[in-house]
């Protein structure tokens, strides 16, 4: 893969942390929400491939320890939970 092309990955993936943060912020998404995780765990993985692309170990760590946490926070809902 190109450059570019792991450039454009990890600009998709942070546009859906911060697009998630955001709403997060303005109230539209609380923490608990599949969506938010869900945000949080594509954005993660692709940011964290895309480091990976470039040879940047330490953003490799840092978005691979976020997507496992957002991974497992989607995850560890309980039933009857809100959404």
């Amino acid at each position: 893969m190109s450059n570019l092309a792991a450039q454009w990955m990890g600009t998709a993936g942070v546009a859906l942390l911060l697009g998630g943060f955001f709403l997060n912020l303005t109230g539209k998404l609380g923490r608990q929400s599949r969506i938010y995780q869900g945000l949080n765990a594509v954005g993660g993985a692709l940011a964290c491939w895309a480091s990976y692309l470039i040879g940047f170990l330490p953003f490799v760590v840092l978005e691979a320890t976020w997507t496992l946490v957002a991974v497992a926070a989607f995850f560890s809902r309980r039933p009857g939970s809100p959404e």
